[in-house]
């Protein structure tokens, strides 16, 4: 594996470091880069993040702060299909189930996540091997005012139902443009969370995740910019 690449000094950099990739399949990264190529995703779910980590210079690595901190720019990928549609919703963060007393969507880690974002759509088509998926344009988003407020509703709504101990009945369809769902390895992942009458009890840890209509606007603004 070659070091990692040094952080972008500036937003400009990473951007153009990003596009360098454009057109570029995983393959031919990370074979630049030293790094294998999984045959499967199943038990390396964070590998394509991880080498664009890697080959960008984020800095961040597991730390709860924006991947290239100094920056303050969050990497998001994000899997298409060959009319630039996501094929998945993409994870933000995990949601606290606990502790949310007074807590605001201002100082909430969705907002600090989304606050600025390097998309790179990855062309992953499922006939395609993880080698041979492309990487498209890559392009820097902040939330229009429009956009932060239908996160801030989502986000609030979501978190209202958790602080009223009805976790268990959040499910997809809640949320216009953010989702709250299960996040875990696997169904013996257990956290704390209160029941409506506010006892305490063990279920899944959840996640905040952005719908596919909300990153395919993304996507085809950009599209219609460039």
């Amino acid at each position: 594996m070659k070091p990692k690449a040094n952080p972008p000094l500036h937003e400009q950099e990473l951007l153009e470091r990003a596009h360098q990739l454009a057109g570029l399949s995983l393959g031919d990264i990370a074979n630049d880069a030293e790094i294998a190529v999984p045959t499967s995703l199943r038990k390396e779910k964070g590998w394509i993040g991880l080498l664009l980590e890697h080959v960008l210079g984020a800095t961040a690595g597991t730390q709860a702060k924006p991947d290239f901190d100094e920056l303050g720019i969050e990497l998001k990928t994000i899997p298409i299909d060959f009319t630039g549609k996501p094929l998945e919703t993409t994870f933000v963060s995990v949601a606290p189930l606990m502790g949310l007393v007074g807590a605001t969507w201002q100082t909430s880690h969705v907002c600090h996540k989304l606050a600025r974002v390097l998309w790179v759509p990855i062309v992953s088509e499922k006939h395609l091997a993880i080698k041979d998926r492309i990487v498209a344009t890559p392009f820097i988003w902040s939330p229009s005012e429009e956009q932060a407020s239908l996160l801030a509703n989502d986000w609030q709504e979501l978190t209202d139902m958790i602080v009223l101990g009805e976790v268990e009945k959040i499910s997809g369809k809640y949320g216009q443009v953010l989702q709250l769902r299960p996040k875990a390895a696997n169904s013996q992942a257990k956290t704390k969370a209160f029941d409506k009458d506010g006892n305490l009890f063990m279920t899944l840890p959840r996640g905040f995740y952005l719908k596919t209509q909300f990153t395919h606007e993304l996507i085809k603004q950009h599209l219609r910019t460039n």
